[in-house]
């Protein structure tokens, strides 16, 4: 027989822990109450005894041994609220007065049973606490009290703390048992999440544990955990849909290509036909480094690994570098740059964007256009911008041209993949910049707003 899920639980086990606790707890706290209590009903009871011993004392002490007598006589005769008991006896061990047993007949402080001293001996024992002096001619006077009332609060006490314990134990034994059974009830909920997570369905999320701010921000952190993989996921599934049916282009280009030298069919020079053949081997072997640096970049994520990157030295190297080439092109190259200027990043992620950005402008405007690369402050930020006069992107295409191998029809004609803006747009969500495509008037104009970093 398979014992209860709940009864194996860490729950249950809390549940029997937290009874243990309240109930050793409440014992201990009604014994030192019971205790407490008792010591001062014992000492009030010694007190009423003292000041009728000393009364007594007094008589004797006043009087002599007669009025001792006649007053025992008198106070036993006389009905009180709080009715003593006596026994005087000689030097000699006569009794004298009293009716206590003569075991009673001791010096100090003692507990003993009668059966009630003041009826002959007859009826229930009652507990009596008594104390004996020795007077001046040798006579023993002995006081005692009915005790009985003492003992019955000592014994409720006792019942009323084992009874509390009890009791305690049961109801948090009880609510640690709901408590369980609604965290188990909560956990299943999460389980069956996760199930249909392992089952393939990544857009699932754990709901809240709703047990305490700790449990929901557990809930919180693993939905982002999944949120990520969910990306990261869709991201492969969308790389393998794009190389199967992107690369599936030039793969047949080039295989077209090599069919014409198998049959000798290409009249262009054989030379010159490798060097066809190994330009498109170099385009789809590019189109593969951009996909795994975008890959590796989307799998980084997290910025933890960034460094401080000098944008300013950066930017006017590439000015430098790509001078001649925009030169060549017949474009014109107007830079602005700040000086000084750094962000938080990794020096040759941004090279590669910005490289991007000006290839793309350099491949896509016509001959005549004017390119600009400019670096500034904007308040607390950076701004980082690549604009030219080309012919520029239509409004409804500009988000879809950051997505990988996406080409406008303009630009089908020109070198590349389709991949350039999206590895910069990677690259920027990985430094936590904002990639902004706007109107140029004429032509594209590319932001990277950073967040500033101070030297």
């Amino acid at each position: 027989m398979q014992t209860p899920r709940l009864l194996v639980s860490g729950a249950f086990r809390f549940a029997i822990a937290l009874a243990l606790v309240f109930a050793l707890g409440a014992v201990a706290l009604l014994a030192i109450v019971e205790h407490s209590v008792s010591a001062y009903a014992v000492e009030a009871a010694g007190d009423g005894i003292l000041a009728e011993h000393d009364v007594l004392v007094g008589e004797f002490e006043t009087s002599g041994r007669a009025a001792l007598i006649a007053a025992i006589n008198r106070h036993t005769r006389a009905v009180r609220e709080d009715q003593f008991h006596y026994l005087l006896f000689d030097a000699a061990g006569a009794r004298l007065a009293g009716a206590l047993p003569a075991a009673a007949a001791r010096t100090g402080w003692h507990e003993f049973e009668v059966f009630d001293p003041d009826r002959g001996g007859s009826g229930r024992p009652v507990p009596v606490r008594a104390f004996g002096s020795r007077l001046a001619d040798g006579t023993l006077l002995v006081v005692a009290n009915d005790i009985s009332d003492l003992q019955d609060l000592r014994t409720g006490l006792r019942t009323s703390t084992v009874a509390f314990g009890v009791l305690i134990s049961l109801l948090a034994l009880a609510g640690g048992l709901v408590v369980g059974t609604l965290f188990l009830r909560r956990l299943d909920h999460v389980n069956n999440a996760i199930a249909r997570i392992n089952d393939g369905r990544l857009n699932e999320r754990l709901p809240r544990i709703g047990m305490g701010p700790e449990f929901d921000e557990l809930s919180v952190n693993l939905n982002r955990m999944l949120d990520r993989i969910e990306v990261l996921m869709n991201g492969l599934r969308q790389v393998s849909t794009d190389i199967a049916h992107d690369l599936r282009t030039p793969l047949t280009r080039l295989r077209q290509r090599l069919e014409r030298m198998q049959l000798g069919t290409d009249p262009a020079p054989v030379p010159e036909q490798i060097d066809g053949a190994m330009a498109q081997i170099d385009e789809i072997l590019g189109i593969f480094g951009a996909l795994l640096r975008i890959g590796a970049m989307e799998a980084r994520g997290a910025q933890a690994s960034l460094g401080t990157a000098d944008l300013s030295e950066m930017l006017g190297r590439l000015g430098q570098l790509y001078a001649p080439a925009i030169e060549d092109a017949e474009h014109v190259l107007d830079v602005s740059i700040a000086p000084e200027i750094t962000v938080r990043g990794d020096i040759e992620l941004l090279t590669q964007a910005v490289t991007n950005l000006i290839e793309n402008a350099m491949n896509h405007t016509p001959a005549g256009s004017r390119i600009q690369l400019e670096l500034e402050r904007d308040g607390d930020q950076v701004r980082l911008m690549v604009a030219d006069n080309g012919p520029g992107i239509a409004a409804e295409e500009r988000s879809r041209v950051l997505g990988r191998f996406y080409r406008i029809d303009s630009s089908r004609s020109t070198p590349g993949a389709g991949l350039g803006l999206a590895l910069v747009d990677s690259i920027a969500r990985l430094h936590g910049a904002t990639l902004t495509l706007a109107d140029n008037t004429p032509g594209l104009r590319v932001e990277l707003l950073f967040p500033h970093a101070p030297r």
